[in-house]
């Protein structure tokens, strides 16, 4: 199934193909993550615990896997017993550390990423679990989001969350798909099956406009890159690009 939301910063959507349906949430639910992170209150300068133990969503505990893991940086942390939030956060976004994500849910609680959906005007998606895990995955409890969502989430976001978003380094998706030097404050997300991608755009002639777009299904080979899935992602994106000054300014 390929899920499609676009249109203005400011105003509704004007593209909308399958956008309210669910997909499973891959790592784009860390930015529900940051959003609830940046909002908390916390002193995002301390340190806090580097551990690999986190508390289910349905009791008992689970750990990470590092094979599964796209950033070896904050495992190294282990070693040293603490890290400074922020700088857990940054990876979480900027090299999509599972990890990381599990340490900055603890920090701040599921409630307060439930809040972040809410905020966000989000109706079908949620990040009721950590990443990786399994006891949770099991009793049915999911990470879903819709392209619909995705867009409201990244719209809501503060200028910090934003810019860290920028950072991404995985140039992959709907970043593939823009002109060398776009600008696209964007997160990914993947595993065999399921490619999505979500992003805030500036080009330098028009205003920024949003897009998502979430797969699932066979052409998902879950390979960071060289993935068919992302290269379908790259081709609607430039699309997207071509038309930017109708989705900029609200027009179908």
């Amino acid at each position: 199934m390929l899920s499609v939301a676009a249109g203005p910063l400011h105003g509704a959507p004007v593209v909308l193909h399958n956008a309210q349906e669910p997909h499973e949430a891959a790592s784009t639910m860390k930015v529900a993550v940051l959003a609830a992170l940046h909002r908390s209150g916390l002193d995002l300068d301390a340190e806090v615990p580097v551990v690999n133990r986190f508390e289910s969503a349905v009791g008992g505990s689970f750990a990470n896997d590092p094979g599964y893991d796209s950033d070896p940086e904050p495992w190294q942390r282990i070693e040293q017993g603490r890290a400074p939030l922020r700088w857990l956060a940054e990876r979480m976004i900027t090299h999509s550390s599972n990890l990381a994500t599990n340490l900055c849910l603890a920090q701040v609680g599921r409630e307060a990423v439930a809040g972040a959906w809410r905020a966000a005007g989000a109706t079908n998606s949620a990040s009721p679990r950590g990443i990786e895990d399994a006891r949770a995955r099991a009793a049915g409890v999911r990470n879903q989001v819709t392209a619909l969502d995705l867009i409201r989430l990244v719209r809501s976001l503060e200028p910090e969350p934003l810019g860290l978003l920028e950072r991404n380094i995985w140039r992959v998706d709907l970043a593939a798909g823009l002109p060398p030097g776009a600008r696209i404050a964007f997160k990914n997300g993947w595993f065999t099956g399921v490619r999505h991608s979500v992003g805030l755009v500036r080009p330098p002639d028009t205003a920024p406009y949003l897009i998502a777009v979430c797969y699932t299904g066979p052409l998902a080979s879950g390979a960071a890159e060289g993935d068919p899935a992302a290269a379908l992602l790259a081709r609607l994106s430039a699309r997207a690009w071509a038309r930017r000054h109708e989705l900029a300014g609200g027009r179908p």
